[in-house]
């Protein structure tokens, strides 16, 4: 019999816990179907009808990510978040059926990583979900192994995908997931123009509830960041009537 002391046997490796998602929505109904479909991805969740409840829990029992929703009794989405900052840095994805630019600008000022909107997808939620994991360094068990991806570089922009890290001229720029996945689809292919539909199925994945001018307020933000980089930023062109492009040189 071996030696116990002196056996190569290797402890067994130990799992990972799936990542918990906290989900804030007043409609039980919702709730109750996005749950199951995150559940039957290899998600943990935890679902919340109440914001003040689910603010307190949060705070006591961290999780992974939050799914807010903004319109909510009491303490809107945006509130919630602004307070949970106070104690915590957990990602957060606004899900919501408001259309409103305004309410997605302050949003994301707020602190939110990205924002969905209401009807979508459950393989659009879930790409989002663990898009946002990666970028924050979160282990995602049920995320499956990608192979490494070489970062875009195209003259002075550097976007890395795999770090979710954008920067101009070696200056960082703070994108969004869709803004960062919209630019990376133009850059990747400088001189050629990117209709609108292209650039939701770039961005959005195969999502039937987007509109076009969604797409032009993200170009508009990706520009105003890069301009407070660099004033003079001009590289995303626009053709009128057909779509954008990453100028060529």
């Amino acid at each position: 019999m071996p030696d116990p002391r002196t056996s190569t046997r290797h402890p067994p490796a130990r799992q990972r816990k799936p990542p918990t998602i906290a989900m804030v929505d007043d409609d039980r109904n919702i709730l109750a179907a996005v749950s199951m479909g995150l559940e039957a991805e290899g998600f943990r969740v935890r679902t919340y009808a109440d914001s003040e409840t689910a603010l307190r829990s949060i705070i006591a029992d961290p999780v992974d990510l939050a799914l807010l929703d903004i319109k909510m009794p009491r303490m809107d989405g945006m509130e919630m978040l602004s307070r949970l900052r106070r104690h915590d840095n957990v990602p957060v994805i606004f899900v919501t059926s408001k259309d409103d630019e305004t309410d997605e600008i302050l949003g994301l000022r707020t602190g939110a990583d990205d924002y969905i909107r209401k009807p979508f997808s459950r393989r659009l939620l879930v790409a989002r979900i663990r898009t946002v994991l990666r970028r924050h360094g979160k282990a995602d068990a049920g995320d499956p192994a990608v192979e490494a991806r070489p970062p875009i570089r195209c003259r002075d922009l550097v976007i890395d995908l795999d770090r979710f890290a954008c920067a101009w001229k070696g200056k960082a720029v703070d994108l969004t997931v869709t803004e960062l996945l919209l630019l990376a689809a133009l850059a990747k292919h400088p001189g050629h123009v990117k209709s609108r539909d292209q650039l939701i199925d770039a961005a959005y994945g195969e999502s039937d509830y987007v509109e076009d001018r969604a797409i032009d307020s993200h170009i508009k933000r990706v520009r105003k960041k890069f301009r407070v980089v660099d004033a003079d930023f001009r590289e995303i062109e626009t053709l009128y009537g057909v779509g954008y492009r990453y100028r060529h040189s």
